[in-house]
């Protein structure tokens, strides 16, 4: 990868993580790479995540609407999509310097409200994981008409509703019951939170899907929440749309392990963190 110009973004607020951007800037230095530490431009070739997964969805809109590839090294918690550990970091960076990685295409949501009262639609937001209307309150639950373009889905009565793509399917909506998406797969699933009718099952839509919500009286506060971060509140009769965004984020993969080494680490699958080769004898009948 020919790499003249890099970004680097770290976890706010966190000193010793700023300290190892300023590290990182000076080892691209040493091998000839301009490297800019918290800023980020068109004309960046890679963008490196210092932190945890938070840190990357702050990041990911601006990285995918200028197609800068990002690595994210995990100096967080839980690290789904900064899948480089701390001590693999330069390791992972040799590797993509000498060519040897690849890229998955993570689809993204834009989601936008438009008033009732007077039709008037918001400015969209952008989502690499979810999508969530979620009721505010505890006394009651909420009702939510639901389309898929112009075909009806269903009404759902319960506490609320998420919209994920596949990288966001491993977040909230694995909590809510949701499925295990692989992330490189095309596709949003919708799924209800706490659904008063146990047969409300969460329902996978292709990607040109375009998803229509509608908030039905009576209804108190309830919120949209893009990634973790609330957007808007809306009322009785506003309208949710939520789509595929017009372009993925690019993300690195780690070069040292793979997406299901990565769920059977943070899931504690199995008991066992390494890879089981495929035995010889299945492999000739492949």
């Amino acid at each position: 990868m020919n790499i003249r110009l890099a970004g680097i973004v770290t976890r706010p607020d966190s000193p010793d993580v700023e300290q190892v951007g300023h590290e990182l800037v000076r080892w691209f230095d040493d091998r000839g790479i301009q490297a800019s530490l918290n800023t980020i431009s068109e004309d960046m070739d890679i963008l490196i995540v210092l932190g945890g997964d938070g840190t990357l969805l702050h990041v990911a809109r601006q990285a995918s609407t200028n197609d800068i590839p990002v690595l994210g090294v995990n100096l967080g918690n839980l690290g789904f999509l900064t899948e480089v550990a701390a001590d693999e970091m330069y390791y992972s960076l040799e590797t993509v310097l000498a060519g040897d990685f690849r890229i998955e295409k993570r689809i993204m949501l834009a989601a936008a409200v438009v008033h009732g009262d007077d039709g008037e639609k918001c400015e969209p937001v952008y989502a690499l994981n979810e999508v969530v209307i979620v009721k505010d309150s505890t006394d009651q639950m909420i009702r939510l008409r639901c389309w898929a373009d112009r075909e009806y889905i269903a009404t759902y009565r319960s506490d609320g509703l998420i919209m994920a793509t596949p990288t966001g399917s491993t977040a909230y909506n694995l909590s809510a019951g949701g499925p295990i998406i692989h992330g490189e797969l095309d596709t949003i699933v919708v799924t209800p939170i706490c659904p008063f009718m146990l047969e409300s099952r969460p329902v996978l839509l292709g990607p040109e899907s375009k998803i229509t919500t509608q908030l039905l009286a009576p209804a108190g506060e309830v919120k949209v929440i893009v990634d973790g971060e609330q957007q808007w509140k809306i009322s009785e009769n506003d309208y949710l749309l939520v789509q595929k965004a017009s372009k993925p984020l690019c993300l690195i993969s780690s070069p040292l392990k793979s997406y299901f080494t990565i769920l059977r680490n943070k899931l504690n699958w199995g008991g066992t963190t390494v890879d089981i080769p495929l035995p010889q004898l299945v492999c000739r009948h492949c």
